[in-house]
């Protein structure tokens, strides 16, 4: 029997990473069904809860669904959550959504958001890219209240909405946050 150097066990366990990695590639598993599941019931609740969402929904091209977002931080901070694109009510294609920030913070919470594509353009840049980072064009709407929501996504011009219901926990502090969105095979 031989011994091993380090070179040869670290070598190994990167020809193991590599192998393993295929094994959860997601083809023939049940995630699919289980994110849709989530996404149903947080638009039944996004819907119920603001009734003018409806009509905001209506009027847009596609809609990603983040059914739930963990984000937790102390100085440096992450989150992350899956959802699904809905265009025309059809689960398109599954993301997830990663977050990161730094600065004054402390806590956990988790929420829900959607993003209503209000433009074709803005629903096709969104498919197109590798990796999406919301920018400029997204309108945030954070407030709790319905009638508050409902003046501010109606009026909106903007080409992405994204409406943030649905928070719990406490997370103090002003950060610079960061959210991807990746095409995943859930």
């Amino acid at each position: 029997m031989t011994p091993m150097t380090r070179r040869g066990f670290a070598l190994s366990m990167i020809a193991s990473a590599g192998a393993l990695s295929a094994c959860g590639n997601g083809i023939g598993s049940s995630g699919g069904a289980k994110i849709d599941a989530r996404v149903d019931t947080t638009l039944e609740f996004l819907y119920d809860t603001y009734p003018a969402t409806r009509d905001l929904a209506e009027k847009s091209h596609g809609m990603l669904v983040m059914p739930l977002v963990t984000e937790a931080g102390f100085g440096f901070g992450g989150g992350y959550g899956r959802g699904a694109l809905r265009v025309d009510d059809v689960s398109v294609d599954y993301y997830s959504a990663t977050k990161g920030s730094f600065g004054l913070q402390i806590g956990a919470q988790q929420h829900a958001h959607v993003l209503f594509f209000m433009t074709e353009d803005a629903l096709s840049k969104f498919r197109r890219s590798p990796g999406w980072a919301g920018g400029a064009d997204v309108e945030y709407v954070f407030n709790d209240m319905g009638e508050n929501l409902r003046a501010e996504t109606t009026t909106s011009t903007a080409p992405v909405v994204a409406v943030i219901f649905g928070q719990a926990g406490l997370h103090i502090g002003a950060t610079l946050k960061g959210v991807k969105y990746t095409r995943i095979i859930p």
